[in-house]
């Protein structure tokens, strides 16, 4: 059976060194991530020598160029957008006032019709009255008293 030693791992119990290799990069860090792309050609064959004397072989990576930044335009599109729906609105604040002026223009008209037809029909109105007294070829109706007693017309 094995005893813990005075540091509390069994005996028998072997401690080694190990060593960490950190490889060299084969190009210096970009602070850009690197994005995947097709190569245009046939990219050349680099080896590393890690320090245990083994050979690691292979293709050097060309960081892919990050597209430019697009330049911010002088005035925000937010900004240009509250523009555009301020004269959107304006278009049709004028749009809704000439409608409403047609309504009333449109009422307007309609009452004076209504006017010209009302003195229209009066005169001639007017005009039967005043000339059927000169007319003599019509029926003459005399009207007597009548006399009505206990329900009974008396004519």
């Amino acid at each position: 059976m094995n005893e813990p030693t005075a540091y509390g791992r069994p005996a028998g119990w072997e401690t080694t060194a190990v060593e960490v290799h950190t490889p060299t990069p084969l190009t210096p860090a970009h602070t850009a991530p690197l994005m995947p792309m097709q190569p245009g050609t046939i990219p050349t064959v680099a080896s590393v020598v890690l320090p245990d004397g083994r050979v690691i072989t292979g293709y050097a990576i060309e960081p892919a160029k990050p597209e430019p930044p697009v330049a911010k335009p002088a005035v925000s599109r937010t900004a240009v957008n509250i523009a555009l729906g301020g004269i959107g609105f304006g278009a049709v604040c004028g749009g809704l006032f000439l409608l409403t002026t047609f309504i009333a223009a449109l009422a307007a008209l309609i009452h004076q019709l209504i006017v010209l037809a009302a003195v229209i029909f009066g005169g001639w109105v007017a005009v039967q009255v005043f000339s059927a007294s000169g007319h003599r070829g019509g029926t003459t109706v005399n009207i007597r008293k009548a006399v009505i007693k206990r329900n009974k017309f008396y004519g």
